[in-house]
């Protein structure tokens, strides 16, 4: 018995020691072993040449067109890679996320593709724990539950306590299943090769994605991998007490095996029994959509894979993230142009959307953009008419994948996964509020960034969203700040700050001029009407020629009417806990910047400019004389 659970265990010799994905190692491993891989291909291509032939036929006769034929093909699609084991099963949700590859009826049924398979023995798991940890599990643990409490493609679950009475969750690997895994992507690697060189329609490198396929596979099957990614996470998100991770026990973990904190919890999908917790599932889907933007466009470090059985309620009101095999990073650059592109997406700006597609690697730079533009536009301009707020996100998304799927897009594996992530944490939140809207509640983030930033592209993105032109939009200020205003972290100090930054710097040159010449129609306004009563007070004769007759003016303006600053002052009112103290303790700051002289010497140049023409015009002409003269003109 004892030799029998051994063998079941263990890979084959070769196998057993590749600990990271190398196609070329595994390659000669199964040249060496024609035996494993006919019996495989015959397990596998055999199920999947006739699904295939059944394609063709239906195609051939047009039956493929038919909406109901389609999707019913889908779904064989799909359920047979469910039947085909772990790596045909991650290989469908990988191609899930890829509309430049799938056609969209078989990217939605891909979508639903779970990978939740029969648990195998807890005998073969038990023994797996001793092999690995040197221990029976007796000695290892206070205990462990006979049965697992949930089965996975690549592994199953145990609940079990330490020594010591603290609860534990024990995920196991499932026997064998380096493997299997590694000679299904071999097969599956050379089917994508022959696809490549043999169908001509196929744009996107297939073998390229069952490489980063094979890396990211190979990553999750190595729990020491997960258990880093866990206390990674866990660091980065450390200052916020609303978010949980359980505690990892190395002393307990191998490459198989993986033993950490239980985390006692209900699923976020489960409303009633999240609300009889005392808990509001509305605020911690809002957690979870700020914590999924931080570690996006922050981080650059996010959880992939947040579906409900991910993501759990706790009784003390924290959102607890559990399963860390599939993390994926973003370079600063690429967190930049995601930003970059929902500025050009709010302002309907096309153009430089499709350029932001060329930068974030989704286009080739040789790829010709004039028919991709109006393609955007035919998929954004309807979803943005209620505002990006309001967007529906998963429709969207399926009409630009019709769009990725026509025009020659590559969709980079970082973007594939986000895709995911975002998709699968608005349909957590659809079950909690039907109204939800992803870009809704993550515009608000967005805003605080653009806000907040210093980074110079995000410098540049923000002087992109305030001006149409030359002309600065102050509704979309207005706009922003409130959006930003959403955000519990905002920092009112620091948006005072970077709003002064940016009216300082030199992409605010307009800005300031606007603010110059307002304040000098102002100040001229305020000189006249003050100029008129004293001429009213001296006598007729000695009036000049353009205050003999002309009625006062009443004019209760005064510096802070001037629309600049009013408009400002009007947008920072708004703001929860706003005082005017935030902006006065930065008048030494105010005083000290270059370009505020500068503002003051073409405020004294304009007030001297429009005091030569009143002269002229408005006091030494005659009003009977400046009559004819417009009469006349």
């Amino acid at each position: 018995m004892e030799t029998l659970k051994s063998r079941e265990l263990s890979d084959f010799l070769e196998v057993a020691g590749l600990n990271s994905y190398d196609p070329a190692t595994i390659t000669r491993i199964y040249a060496g072993h024609p035996q494993r891989l006919l019996r495989r291909l015959w397990q596998t291509l055999v199920p999947i040449a006739l699904l295939l032939l059944g394609v063709l036929s239906d195609k051939i006769s047009g039956r493929l067109k038919n909406a109901v034929v389609a999707r019913q093909r889908a779904k064989q699609a799909s359920n047979l890679l469910a039947e085909l084991g772990p790596a045909f099963i991650k290989a469908g949700q990988a191609l899930s996320t890829r509309p430049d590859i799938v056609p969209p009826v078989l990217l939605e049924e891909l979508s639903r593709l779970q990978d939740q398979l029969p648990a195998f023995s807890s005998d073969l798991a038990r023994a797996c724990i001793a092999e690995d940890l040197g221990a029976p599990v007796h000695e290892l643990f206070g205990s462990l539950e006979p049965e697992p409490i949930s089965a996975a493609s690549l592994g199953q679950v145990y609940r079990g306590t330490l020594k010591d009475g603290r609860a534990v969750a024990v995920k196991v690997q499932r026997p064998g299943l380096r493997e299997q895994i590694t000679l299904d992507l071999y097969i599956v690697r050379n089917i994508a090769a022959w696809l490549k060189s043999n169908i001509g329609l196929i744009r996107s490198d297939l073998v390229a994605l069952i490489d980063e396929l094979g890396k990211r596979v190979f990553e999750e099957m190595d729990y020491y991998n997960e258990a880093s990614n866990a206390e990674n996470f866990a660091k980065l998100h450390a200052h916020n007490a609303r978010i949980a991770v359980p505690a990892i026990y190395r002393e307990l973990t191998s490459r198989r095996v993986l033993t950490m904190e239980w985390m006692e919890g209900i699923k976020l999908t489960r409303l009633d029994a999240v609300q009889a917790m005392g808990v509001d599932p509305e605020e911690l889907v809002e957690i979870g959509v700020n914590c999924s933007l931080q570690q996006l466009l922050e981080h650059g470090f996010f959880h992939a894979d947040p579906h409900p059985g991910n993501l759990l309620a706790l009784p003390d009101g924290r959102l607890a993230y559990l399963d860390f095999g599939m993390m994926s990073e973003v370079t600063r650059e690429s967190r930049t142009g995601l930003i970059r592109a929902v500025v050009h997406l709010v302002n309907k700006n096309f153009d430089a959307l499709s350029k932001d597609f060329v930068s974030l690697g989704f286009l080739a730079q040789e790829v010709n953009l004039a028919p991709i533009v109006p393609a955007f536009e035919q998929v954004f301009s309807q979803a943005l008419e209620k505002g990006v707020s309001r967007m529906d996100f998963k429709a969207v998304t399926d009409d630009l994948s019709g769009v990725m799927y026509k025009f020659p897009f590559q969709v980079p594996p970082y973007y594939a996964l986000i895709i995911r992530s975002l998709i699968t944490l608005e349909g957590i939140a659809l079950t909690v509020d039907r109204d939800f809207k992803i870009l809704g509640a993550a515009y608000p983030y967005f805003a605080r960034r653009l806000l907040e930033d210093s980074d110079p592209d995000l410098r540049k993105s923000l002087k992109e969203m305030l001006f149409e032109g030359e002309i600065f939009k102050w509704s979309r200020l207005e706009n922003l700040i409130l959006s930003a205003a959403k955000q519990q972290q905002l920092d009112l100090n620091s948006l005072i700050d970077q709003t002064l930054d940016f009216l300082f710097s030199p992409k605010a040159g307009v800005l300031r001029m606007q603010l110059v010449n307002a304040a000098a129609d102002q100040l001229d306004a305020a000189g006249w009407q003050l100029f008129q009563r004293i001429g009213r007070r001296l006598p007729k004769q000695l009036r000049p020629p353009g205050l003999q007759n002309s009625a006062a003016v009443v004019n209760s303006n005064h510096l802070l009417s001037i629309e600049p600053i009013r408009e400002l002052l009007s947008i920072l009112n708004k703001l929860p806990g706003f005082e005017a103290q935030l902006l006065t303790k930065r008048l030494p700051r105010l005083l000290n910047e270059p370009d505020l002289r500068e503002m003051g010497f073409e405020l004294a140049k304009g007030l001297a400019e429009r005091s030569v023409v009143r002269l002229v015009r408005d006091v030494l002409t005659d009003p009977k004389l400046k009559l004819q003269l417009n009469a006349a003109a």
